[in-house]
């Protein structure tokens, strides 16, 4: 892990605890992701969408990095002048709303890409499959999804409660083109973003650790959602320095 990766998840906790966040897992599993997304790959024309809102505290850090000023809510609100585009929470939500939206410069012949980062769990959700044949039939090749494969989702594994194993081939059947990448290697992330192909829209899955960075917090079902406070945040902050 580099000191931008470390140095977003120490601003994650400082940000959260200030504001009443928590969602450390899901937050810390996705760091990478962003950074890969907002310091690598995306223009100003296109648009990002988290659609696993609770993991919103890195999105916002980010954010505020880049001067914008987004509601330091436990879900992002959409606010089109900081550069949330989605009101997310309820899963299942941002990849309908991305899917309008690319559809949308289609038709209008505008440049940019649409950006979607969703968590596996969420893809259990049936907007989430009604979408991937939306996307399909109108060959949205301007459309990418990324889905953060931490493997837990809410108190559980996934695989304890609606395994998602064949995934990338159902998506490939469906139509789309399909990219794996280890979901914490950056290089790997930005080679898988800026792939181009045409008549298809990208779906990538990012093979990720919940609560990367913090060691209790690996892999632990507990930090779905959970307050870090005491001795356990102080241990937090030391392993990431």
């Amino acid at each position: 892990m580099n000191e931008r990766s470390k140095q977003i998840r120490r601003d994650t906790i400082t940000l959260s605890k200030a504001n009443g966040g928590y969602h450390y897992g899901g937050c810390f599993s996705i760091v990478e992701i962003l950074i890969s997304l907002f310091d690598y790959t995306m223009k100003p024309k296109d648009k990002f969408i988290l659609s696993k809102g609770h993991a919103c505290w890195p999105y916002y850090v980010i954010l505020r990095e880049q001067g914008y000023n987004p509601k330091l809510s436990g879900h992002p609100s959409r606010d089109e002048t900081n550069h949330v585009y989605c009101t997310t929470g309820s899963e299942g939500h941002g990849l309908p709303v991305g899917i309008g939206i690319a559809m949308a410069k289609k038709q209008k012949n505008q440049e940019g890409k649409v950006f979607v980062l969703m968590g596996d769990g969420e893809c259990q959700e049936g907007t989430t499959w009604e979408s991937l044949l939306i996307a399909s039939k109108h060959r949205l090749d301007n459309l990418v999804v990324i889905i953060d494969k931490n493997k837990i989702q809410g108190s559980d594994f996934v695989n304890n409660i609606l395994p998602l194993d064949s995934l990338g081939d159902i998506v490939t059947l469906l139509g789309w083109y399909y990219i794996r990448v280890d979901g914490h290697n950056i290089d790997e992330i930005n080679a898988a973003l800026s792939t181009i192909v045409v008549e298809q829209p990208i779906f990538i899955i990012a093979d990720t650790v919940k609560g990367k960075g913090v060691s209790f917090m690996e892999g632990n079902p507990k930090w779905h959602a959970c307050w870090l406070a005491g001795e356990e945040e102080k241990q937090a902050m030391e392993e990431l320095k």
